[in-house]
């Protein structure tokens, strides 16, 4: 699970991504490849590994992310992008990324 944010309206959604299927945000194409969260009985931590495409009708698709994000710190390793902003919260079962 990841969350999205509309940073035009202001309108978070969440994005159900199950890992190394792309889903699709806005303009943006999000795949999942790896989440890891820790076991309840420590402190709570999700890192997942994401890449992102920008598919703006104007431009050539571009790759505007590929790397970890980190649930507990989502500026540590940020997307930069104009209009919308991706990351992390969590994993769920069957092997989906959760954020």
């Amino acid at each position: 699970m990841l969350r999205g944010l509309d940073k035009v309206t202001g309108r978070p959604t969440e994005i159900l991504a199950p890992i190394g299927k792309p889903v699709h945000y806005a303009t943006l194409t999000v795949t999942a490849r790896f989440c890891y969260s820790t076991p309840a009985s420590e402190t709570p931590e999700t890192t997942a590994f994401v890449q992102i495409d920008d598919h703006r009708p104007d431009q050539p698709a571009r790759k505007v992310f590929s790397g970890w994000m980190y649930a507990s710190s989502p500026a540590l390793n940020p997307m930069d992008h104009p209009t919308s902003d991706v990351w992390g919260i969590g994993c769920g079962s069957r092997s989906v990324i959760s954020f």
